[in-house]
């Protein structure tokens, strides 16, 4: 027995090698920080909205660096890059794929069918075939839905309270964006009843934004609504201050346009969307399928009035308006 001692011990010790290797290995890799990839359309990763989705992340309890490593990549309003930016992050073989913009999300979808991804900014993901259905997505794709042709009409209604004379306005449309004729169709069924006359032009390169001013010009507008595009966003200065020369009330969705000058903004937090979604990459991560999480729709409006503006162009806002207003600059 003694001299089948040391056997047993190398046996013993051999056993352990063998298990003890490969079980603290496997939990190496299983706390090794997880992959995030953030495919963003029009803004920068350093910006408001970006990092609302980082807030996301923090508040569902995970630290960067230890948990996570996000991937960030951006197109900077340069959509043909969009396929080479989601390539890459397929490369990376990143966990999840979070989505701003519809375009990054056709990107996102045509690299990849495995990879879960996650829609945080991304307007009508049925109509734009991304998804089955809100409730049964289906395949890799979940999120949120934003919503944005549904909430056309309301801005116009907006408008024509805010400046009840009303009747003509230009709207500013990009025709290579899929959901602009979506809205066009909401706008024209909301004009007919408000008793307003829209014409719409298009712009679909930065060099026609003025000679758009020029057409609202002379066709007599009294507002100019722009249709949210990655191509209006990037330039909302230059249309403010192209508006306020022309003396003309200009709306769009986001609060931006009406902190920086416009007259009024009406539209979904977007930043609510971003930190909305780090929930569906935390459900993911921890095990979830896209396909069965339903698409949630969104539930944060801001209205922001910009009282300054009213005052320079002579407009006295109803305070019916005021009173709903999330945000009132003066």
């Amino acid at each position: 027995m003694i001299r089948g001692l040391p056997v047993l011990v190398l046996i013993t010790q051999a056993t352990c090698l063998s298990l003890c290797g490969p079980v603290s290995l496997a939990y190496a890799q299983s706390t090794a920080p997880r992959q995030v990839g953030v495919l963003l359309a029009t803004s920068l990763p350093e910006e408001a909205l970006p990092q609302a989705f980082r807030q996301g992340l923090v508040a569902a309890g995970y630290v960067e660096g230890r948990d996570v490593v996000i991937e960030w990549r951006s197109a900077k309003g340069a959509y043909q890059t969009l396929p080479l930016l989601a390539a890459d992050l397929v490369q990376h073989k990143v966990d999840v794929i979070v989505i701003q913009g519809m375009p990054a999300a056709q990107a996102a979808k045509r690299a990849t069918a495995t990879i879960p991804i996650v829609l945080a900014v991304v307007s009508d993901p049925v109509a734009a075939d991304l998804v089955v259905s809100l409730a049964h997505p289906g395949g890799n794709i979940t999120g949120l839905s934003a919503m944005t042709e549904e909430l056309s009409a309301k801005r116009l209604q907006l408008l024509k309270e805010a400046i009840p004379q009303i009747a003509r306005i230009t709207v500013l449309w990009n025709p290579d964006t899929s959901f602009s004729s979506r809205v066009i169709e909401q706008l024209k069924l909301a004009a007919s009843s408000l008793s307003i006359e829209l014409k719409f032009v298009s712009v679909q390169k930065p060099e026609e934004i003025g000679p758009a001013f020029l057409s609202a010009i002379r066709a007599h507008a009294q507002a100019v609504y722009v249709i949210e595009d990655a191509l209006f966003f990037n330039r909302r200065m230059a249309l403010i201050k192209l508006a306020f020369n022309a003396r003309l009330p200009i709306v769009y969705s986001v609060k931006e346009f009406a902190q920086q000058g416009g007259l009024l903004s009406y539209g979904l937090s977007y930043a609510d969307l971003m930190r909305r979604s780090a929930s569906y990459v935390d459900k993911i991560l921890k095990g979830a399928k896209p396909a069965d999480l339903p698409i949630e729709q969104p539930t944060k409006f801001q209205l922001v009035v910009n009282l300054r503006t009213a005052k320079r162009l002579g407009i006295t806002i109803p305070e019916s308006i005021l009173l709903r207003a999330d945000e009132v600059i003066k």
